[in-house]
């Protein structure tokens, strides 16, 4: 198959994804980041820079938004929202990042395929996202995408659906959060 093909896969598998996704476990969490003072995000490897992206579009938007373990990261505090991104929901560091949130009176949201997971378990609010672990051991789709792509990809997407229904919320634009954008580049 051309790589062309590949893409035109891809983007049919992303297509199926969409109406798989609770839209009141979206609009739950979208709540809690309005209600919340401050944002974490917090997801290993390729989840990782999936929330990396989110926090800087968050940021755009105004939102006090961190992702967890950089240097410049504030301390989560009551009535502060983490949000994990894991497949499998079993991610050890994520179970730990997790109990502390929780410990410490934060709200804990999960991105995942495994509800029932340690993480799910432990979530006040879980969004289910279609896809399969990197190991393909768990998740409900099938995917031609290697390891965990399908769940990466489609995170990614809802991520940005959220800052757009954030913006129909706030009244934002481009324009607007391009006032926040660095500038020093």
């Amino acid at each position: 198959m051309k790589t062309t093909q590949y893409l035109a896969e891809v983007v049919q598998e992303l297509s199926q994804t969409v109406h798989l996704i609770s839209e009141s476990e979206a609009e739950k969490l979208l709540n809690q980041i309005l209600a919340s003072k401050k944002i974490f995000v917090a997801g290993a490897g390729r989840s990782g820079l999936m929330g990396k992206s989110f926090v800087m579009r968050m940021m755009h938007m105004g939102i006090d938004a961190y992702v967890v373990g950089e240097t410049v990261t504030a301390n989560l505090e009551k009535d502060d929202l983490l949000i994990l991104a894991s497949g499998s929901g079993e991610t050890k560091t994520l179970v730990a990042i997790a109990e502390k949130a929780k410990s410490l009176g934060g709200t804990v949201a999960a991105i995942t395929i495994s509800p029932e997971s340690t993480i799910g378990e432990l979530a006040d609010i879980i969004v289910k996202l279609p896809g399969v672990t990197k190991d393909h051991s768990e998740g409900d789709y099938n995917t031609i995408q290697p390891m965990g792509s399908l769940f990466e990809q489609t995170m990614l997407l809802f991520y940005d659906a959220l800052i757009l229904r954030f913006m129909e919320k706030k009244g934002l634009d481009s324009n607007k959060m391009y006032g926040k954008h660095a500038n020093l580049e």
